[in-house]
């Protein structure tokens, strides 16, 4: 059976809660991988390493392209300068954004206002400031750290918290209107690479995880487009 075949037969449902993190350094690349793995992914993530690379036309390929477009650059400095950095993505064409809650109140409420600024600027629908709460690198933190970043995202108006697949449970008690954006997700029995708090695509949703966040355990794949399938059928598996 073909990938668009399998793809058609799953459900839409699935693929709006899955996020391509297209950790790459090349748009051409980017864009191949993404138009090859569209049927799957609803979402498209721009990290650090791509923006670095093609800046804003990373986002903008991906918005043509038919993606709900994610920007993952854990904004992190004054009040001002992450306002206008993230009214200026949110007019690109963010769909979502990473606010690093290490940062106070005062800037969390910029980013999250500047977001909603340029979206709205630019004629596009409400974006979804995330906060990001404890890195799934890190096996380090505090526990009170969490729920304390969790509390600000609440505070600060953001629309979700972006959280390992152990701390979602948490999340969603605190905070059950945000969105639990799940990173780190690798098929039982991969490799984990550099995340030391990964968790299974069936893990992240069984806590309550409503976007799940994949890079290289498809994107790095002998066959990507039969990772994709199989990571559809694990979650639509009863």
């Amino acid at each position: 059976m073909s990938g668009e075949v399998m793809a058609s037969s799953g459900t839409e449902q699935v693929r709006t809660r899955l996020a391509l993190a297209l950790d790459v350094d090349d748009l051409v690349e980017a864009l191949r991988l993404a138009r090859l793995l569209h049927p799957w992914f609803g979402v498209a993530k721009v990290g650090l390493e791509l923006y670095s690379a093609a800046g804003p036309d990373a986002i903008g390929g991906l918005v043509d392209a038919g993606f709900d477009v994610f920007v993952d650059l854990k904004l992190l400095d004054i009040p001002t300068t992450v306002r206008r950095a993230s009214r200026v993505l949110g007019s690109l064409g963010a769909r979502y954004l990473t606010l690093h809650a290490r940062g106070d109140a005062t800037m969390l409420r910029a980013g999250v206002e500047g977001l909603h600024e340029g979206a709205a600027a630019a004629g596009l629908a409400a974006p979804y400031p995330l906060a990001v709460t404890v890195l799934t690198s890190d096996d380090t933190a505090p526990e009170h750290i969490v729920p304390h970043r969790i509390a600000l995202a609440v505070e600060t108006g953001c629309a979700g918290v972006v959280c390992a697949a152990a701390d979602v449970r948490q999340a969603k008690v605190l905070a059950p209107r945000l969105l639990a954006v799940v990173p780190g997700i690798r098929p039982a029995g991969s490799a984990t690479h550099d995340q030391a708090r990964a968790a299974t695509p069936r893990q992240a949703l069984d806590a309550g995880a409503d976007l799940l966040v994949v890079g290289r355990a498809v994107t790095a794949a002998p066959d990507p487009v039969a990772a994709a399938v199989a990571l559809a059928e694990e979650l639509t598996r009863p």
